[in-house]
């Protein structure tokens, strides 16, 4: 049946999502993960806090309604909300004190020196000692977290993909090998665990990648058995042959594309400033 078919091909990308909620759940449960108080360091000046009233000192409870229990809770929710107001509750003096705030799309370099642009309030998290601590979770627990973080890897890149098509964002981030082998080894120096990170983020994207809707990848099987479902039959030979060919075209195109953009990266990142 149609059913069974689909099955058999989505097998294929939902076990790279299954592999990297594996990968989380082993890495929350043996090393745990950092956790950053959200509490203000300080303000930068003419940024969106310093317009809304933040001040050095706040510890962050909620934003619009959904509590923040990390500062890496905070960047999470303002990162993609560029251009929307937000209520944030801040706890100053040992008094809740409710503020309205709008983040800023900022071009920003990551500790990897990848460019992408997010939404910034224009506030420094707390470095201090006694403010960042490990924190340990139980399997249970820890598969709870790896769930959600898989989650929130798959919101992220399909939002970008949303907005490379939409002209919202640049297709500069968009990386084939070369990038990942780059970016691998730089993770390397970090650490053994954010290398382990990295190979789940990477299993989420190929599951993503495969399930587009084109020819010649899973999730233009997928839609192929869609529309026999839909018509109650499959579609002729012919059609499917075209359809197969200008997927072809397509995944090589992007492979031209994404490799492309990984020697511009390296060119850019030599030629003397």
């Amino acid at each position: 049946s149609v059913a069974k078919r689909a099955a058999i091909v989505a097998a294929g990308p939902i076990a790279n999502f299954i592999l990297a909620i594996a990968i989380f759940t082993t890495v929350f449960a043996l090393y745990g993960r950092a956790i950053t108080t959200p509490r203000v360091e300080s303000v930068v000046a003419g940024g969106a806090a310093e317009r809304a009233g933040f001040q050095p000192g706040d510890i962050i409870l909620t934003v619009d309604g959904e509590k923040i229990e990390s500062f890496t809770d905070l960047q999470r929710i303002v990162s993609i909300s560029a251009g929307v107001q937000l209520k944030i509750v801040v706890e100053r003096a040992g008094q809740p004190v409710t503020l309205t705030a709008t983040p800023e799309l900022k071009e920003v370099a990551d500790p990897l020196g990848s460019k992408q642009k997010i939404g910034q309030l224009g506030i420094q998290r707390s470095a201090s000692q006694g403010y960042t601590t490990v924190e340990h979770y139980s399997l249970p627990g820890a598969l709870v977290l790896a769930a959600s973080e898989t989650w929130f890897v798959v919101d992220r890149t399909v939002g970008y993909l949303a907005g490379v098509v939409t002209g919202r964002e640049s297709a500069d981030q968009l990386g084939g090998p070369i990038r990942v082998a780059d970016v691998a080894a730089k993770v390397a120096e970090i650490g053994f665990t954010e290398l382990i990170n990295l190979a789940a983020v990477l299993s989420i994207s190929i599951g993503l990648l495969n399930l587009l809707p084109v020819p010649m990848l899973d999730g233009g099987h997928l839609l192929f058995f869609l529309i026999e479902a839909i018509r109650g039959r499959p579609l002729s030979e012919r059609a499917q042959d075209i359809g197969f060919r200008i997927g072809f075209v397509a995944v090589i195109a992007l492979m031209i594309f994404a490799t492309t953009n990984d020697i511009t990266q390296i060119i850019r990142r030599l030629a003397p400033t």
